[in-house]
């Protein structure tokens, strides 16, 4: 009953608010899996885009009424009116906060249960295999990508990963039915090379990730790992993928 959060100090409620966000967060996410699991994983990507758009304003609305945060169509007048450079460099700390999200979730598994560095590279792989076919598929309909867009579309692509914004890549286009993909600066990479430590083993995460982000694009591509760590490869480069069609 809600008569008994106000027994609670202010602190308590904070606390509470964003358990709710928590929570939130938890059962969108439940009903985007459970989808996936009784109609598939391309109708789980639609029906999030319709229930997304339908739901983040409604979410926007009540919080913007309740603390009196002026909108403009449904959209707090901050980002509204916001400069182009800071809007670009706050989605740039989001995809940092994205990463990072990714980061703490694998060393959380990696170190309180068992098998360790193990389990945590199974579910960091299979979470990759998922997660980068949502996200080609977004950027293919934000992008309004064709169906068959081929090298060109995966290229485009690529330029609107969240990676995009937080590391440094190149795209070398060898031939019309040739691509190669290089990350030169990985921030994961690059932070544990700044802290003495050897990289880490990204390969097998790597493979699935870019041969799915691929497929959501144009499920002909085929992907070929160049070089990935635990692979030796040269300081200009991290990791290389080859793309053919």
């Amino acid at each position: 009953m809600k008569e008994e959060r106000y027994k609670l100090d202010e602190q308590e409620l904070v606390d509470l608010i964003f358990d709710s966000l928590h929570l939130i967060a938890l059962h969108y996410g439940t009903w985007f899996w459970e989808t996936e699991h009784q109609l598939g994983l391309d109708k789980a990507i639609e029906v999030d885009d319709i229930a997304w758009r339908k739901v983040l304003p409604i979410m926007l609305e009540r919080v913007a009424s309740r603390f009196k945060v002026p909108t403009k169509d449904g959209v707090p007048r901050f980002l509204t009116e916001a400069a182009k450079e800071e809007l670009v460099e706050l989605l740039v700390d989001m995809a940092k906060n994205w990463l990072a999200s990714d980061g703490v979730w694998f060393q959380v598994v990696e170190q309180n249960f068992d098998y360790e560095m193990y389990n945590a590279k199974r579910i960091n792989d299979s979470c990759w295999a998922k997660f980068a076919y949502i996200e080609a598929k977004r950027i293919r309909k934000r992008l309004n990508l064709p169906d068959g867009g081929g090298l060109p579309a995966l290229k485009e692509a690529l330029g609107y990963r969240q990676y995009a914004l937080i590391n440094r890549q190149e795209i070398v286009e060898v031939s019309p039915n040739k691509l190669i993909f290089r990350m030169n600066e990985c921030r994961v990479q690059s932070a544990r090379k700044r802290a003495g430590l050897p990289d880490y083993p990204c390969k097998s995460a790597g493979v699935v990730e870019y041969t799915r982000f691929a497929e959501g694009i144009d499920p002909r591509i085929k992907t070929t790992c160049l070089g990935c760590p635990p692979d030796p490869h040269p300081e200009e480069w991290y990791c290389a993928w080859e793309f053919t069609i």
